[in-house]
């Protein structure tokens, strides 16, 4: 059979605005009034999940789905004492850290989890899925994390995948066989 991973990146709140390692702020008016118009665009689904944080709970009611079923596996990239700063205040502090974090996927100087780590964790999850239509709102890090995965890509170009808020990416297959339709807006319409 075949299973549909249709994933969901959450709206802009202020840790995303300001390229900061998520600290669970809330969703400001304009990501809700974004998440909100972009439930149109949601596919059929026949489960429909989600990450634990803020970001992704509030996505995910603002879009209709507040009975998404919250999935410890598909939490966001761990950036342990890095958690609240922002990415230049870290690579000020400790550019070494920052320069080895962003080119070795098995670094986790932040004492967080490491790039192989999160593409290991949200791999299982795919393999876990069987058949069915299986809707996720998750940070961008997982989308990430799932295509590198399902691709079978090195882990190193993990940082160089885009993933736009209220994007949907869509992987279809399974048995370690997956297509990928990439990321499109919600509302759009797609075929």
């Amino acid at each position: 059979m075949t299973v549909r991973v249709m994933l969901v990146s959450p709206a802009v709140d202020a840790d995303l605005r300001q390229a900061r390692f998520g600290d669970d702020a809330p969703l400001d008016g304009a990501g809700l009034r974004q998440a909100r118009a972009a439930a149109d665009g949601l596919p059929r689904s026949d489960r429909q999940v989600r990450a634990a944080s803020r970001r992704c709970r509030e996505t995910a009611e603002a879009m209709g789905l507040a009975a998404a079923e919250e999935v410890a596996a598909l939490g966001d990239l761990g950036a342990g004492r890095w958690r609240g700063r922002s990415l230049a205040e870290v690579a000020e502090a400790e550019p070494a850290a920052v320069a080895a974090w962003l080119a070795d996927p098995e670094a986790a100087p932040h004492g967080g989890e490491s790039v192989a780590g999160l593409v290991g964790r949200v791999g299982e999850w795919l393999a876990g899925r069987a058949d069915g239509r299986v809707l996720a709102v998750v940070e961008p890090a997982v989308v990430r994390a799932a295509v590198v995965h399902a691709l079978g890509l090195p882990p190193r170009v993990f940082w160089r995948l885009d993933v736009p808020p209220l994007a949907l990416t869509e992987l279809t297959g399974g048995a370690g066989r997956w297509n990928l339709r990439c990321g499109r807006p919600l509302g759009t319409g797609a075929p």
